[in-house]
């Protein structure tokens, strides 16, 4: 794989902005203990207040398109580009994965459209092994791209870092639905209170959309959103791009049965197993789990602090070379507390019926997240009663990765029906 740093699944609070930009805000912490389900989100209006802002840029139209045009591994769609747009790096309170109070950073991107009630998207981002592989803190094309579509296009667009990446601290709660949600729904609470201090207006409707493990963390956001967890804001439609929404029983065994890109397969695994453990405790030491020498460098390794290049080129080629016995059973056959964690992943497709309208959008022959993942996703909303077409983006190519692809051919799709809904 080309670009490893690029894997799968890759309120109303007023408030003063001071002349450089930064305000600070104080919050009461307390918080309700975090609930097993998809969407453990409580309305507490010590969720989502400002820590603090800061202007990152200003782009004219010109800039924006010139900027989606120029990516060296494959050039964005400019056709929705229309306004300049000014983007924000927001700190805001939330929860981590166990309730307690913490903070996550995201990016709040606004367009230079002259209206004042913005129409509102929300994106979540795919995999990044990095802290500092997110919109709100990296330049890259690749991290900017969904900011710069969508607020060129004349849309409020909020993009969470989720917990532990950015500037937010700890180690990231990877594929950890619940968890995604809350700093989902938090970060819309905090750029509704930038865009009120900038004069504008997030309109209650939100468009939810997402990539890889940002397509699971859009369902999970759309669910709270449709179960009315916050007094403003409200579903308008979803569209998950390239999900892992079947991770036990689709996703897991194409890791294991080599059906997916080999280095890629080696680093979902480790993932699943380091952070899952971190959150349920599914193993008492590495070496469990994981062989020689890697046991005593895994944990580290992902840990946020190394980039991408760092992790591809400190784990084995193979997933035999990575895995005991052990280690290898428990992603082939989940059990306890890991099986009842994936079944709260899994459920963004099975445990709710939504209502707003909802298209999920694929790849065919995915090298990451395998398309039996939509075609499951797909089966079980249709079980109740929900017409969630598939949308096929042929075979996208991004630096060598269609799943990659995906994302860029993905986001010009969903634009464009976002557009279309009034």
């Amino acid at each position: 794989m080309k670009r490893m740093s690029r894997i799968l699944m890759v309120s109303a609070v007023s408030v003063a902005l001071t002349a450089s930009g930064t305000t600070a805000v104080v919050a009461n912490p307390a918080e309700k203990p975090r609930a097993a389900a998809v969407a453990p989100v409580a309305a507490d209006l010590s969720r989502g207040p400002l820590v603090s802002v800061e202007h990152l840029r200003t782009l004219t139209a010109r800039e924006v398109a010139a900027e989606l045009a120029g990516d060296k591994a494959g050039a964005w769609d400019t056709g929705a580009v229309r306004y300049g747009l000014d983007t924000f790096r927001i700190v805001y309170r939330t929860v981590d994965a166990h309730g307690r109070p913490t903070t996550a950073s995201g990016l709040l991107a606004l367009p230079r459209s002259g209206e004042r009630r913005l129409r509102t998207v929300s994106f979540t981002h795919g995999t990044e092994l990095f802290k500092g592989d997110v919109a709100s803190v990296s330049t890259s094309v690749w991290d900017q791209a969904p900011a710069l579509t969508y607020a060129s296009a004349g849309f409020a667009t909020v993009l969470p870092d989720y917990l532990g990446l950015g500037v937010g601290p700890g180690p990231h709660p990877w594929m950890d639905v619940p968890s995604e949600t809350t700093a989902a729904l938090d970060m819309l609470r905090a750029s509704r209170a930038v865009a009120t201090a900038k004069g504008r207006e997030l309109r209650r409707d939100v468009l939810v959309t997402g990539f890889s493990q940002g397509a699971s963390a859009a369902l999970g956001l759309a669910r709270s959103l449709q179960e009315g967890v916050d007094g403003w804001f409200r579903l308008r439609a979803v569209a998950p791009i390239s999900g892992a929404y079947a991770f036990r029983d689709a996703e897991l065994p194409a890791l294991l049965a080599g059906q997916t890109e080999p280095k890629a397969s080696v680093i979902y695994s480790a993932l699943t197993l380091v952070a899952f453990n971190r959150l349920h405790h599914l193993y008492d030491t590495p070496a469990q789990v994981f062989r020689a020498p890697y046991d005593q460098t895994i944990e580290g390794l992902l840990d946020g602090t190394h980039t991408g290049q760092e992790v591809q080129a400190g784990t084995p080629d193979s997933i035999d070379a990575l895995l005991t016995p052990r280690g290898r059973a428990m992603l082939a056959h989940p059990t306890g507390r890991l099986a009842a964690a994936l079944r709260i992943a899994d459920g963004v497709c099975t445990d709710w019926t939504p209502r707003a309208p909802i298209r999920l959008y694929y790849a065919d022959g995915d090298e990451q997240a395998v398309t039996a993942n939509t075609a499951r996703c797909h089966a079980a909303l249709r079980a109740r009663g929900v017409h969630a077409p598939r949308i096929d983006l042929g075979t996208p190519d991004y630096g060598g990765s269609r799943h990659l692809g995906s994302h860029q051919t993905g986001t010009a799709a969903v634009v464009r029906w976002f557009h279309s809904l009034r």
